[in-house]
């Protein structure tokens, strides 16, 4: 099930917090796929297009969006202090990634490549 809406929803504070997350998902095709692993995960998603997703909880919330070719993009914004967790969980799955954290004035943080 790729669909669920009984994970938590995005605490306020981040959603006024604008787009602060983006990565890359290397070799997985299947945004559908990438959004049960967060609702197994516990996490709410819903289908935000054709084919992509946003996945949420309370320190989260993401954009799981397919692209040509072998990767699914991500991007929305995250609790700064969790950051490395997402990257722990993207782990867990099993997953490749490129994720980049953002200040406000889009000045790069943090990367993490796995």
């Amino acid at each position: 099930m790729d669909i669920s809406d009984d994970g938590p929803k995005l605490d306020s504070e981040w959603g006024e917090v604008g787009n602060n997350v983006c990565g890359v998902l290397r070799g997985c095709r299947d945004a559908s796929g990438v959004a049960q692993h967060f609702v197994r995960a516990g996490w709410s998603s819903r289908s935000s297009s054709w084919h992509g997703y946003e996945v949420e909880t309370g320190w989260c919330q993401l954009e799981v969006d397919p692209v040509e070719g072998p990767d699914v993009l991500l991007n929305g914004v995250v609790d700064p202090q969790r950051f490395d967790e997402l990257g722990g969980l993207l782990h867990r799955f099993g997953l490749r990634y490129s994720l980049e954290l953002y200040e406000e004035d889009n000045t790069l943080v943090r990367e993490i490549q796995a």
